[in-house]
């Protein structure tokens, strides 16, 4: 996987994410939504509303004096701990 940031201000990112499908985004904007302080995320995987952009491109608007690549953080850091508590889970039923 690979990032690039797109834009970043105090309030918004916009992130490509190389490589990745909806599978993936949908996952991360979920957190993301979950996230205090995230007032909206997104993402666009439609090359031809978008330009001719191949790769999805992750929105990320914060309230006041949240910094999105914080906010991204922490959802990133929900995703990892909610895998691991499922694999456990899982480990354990089989």
């Amino acid at each position: 996987m690979e990032l690039r940031v797109i834009d970043k201000t105090d309030e918004e990112l916009r992130i490509e994410v190389a490589g990745e499908d909806h599978t993936f985004m949908n996952v991360i904007k979920g957190a993301l939504l979950e996230t205090e302080g995230v007032a909206a995320a997104t993402y666009d995987v439609n090359p031809e509303q978008s330009g001719g952009q191949t790769e999805p491109i992750l929105s990320i608007k914060t309230e006041d004096g949240v910094d999105p690549l914080d906010a991204l953080g922490d959802a990133s850091r929900h995703v990892q701990e909610t895998v691991e508590d499922f694999s456990a889970a899982f480990e354990s039923a089989a």
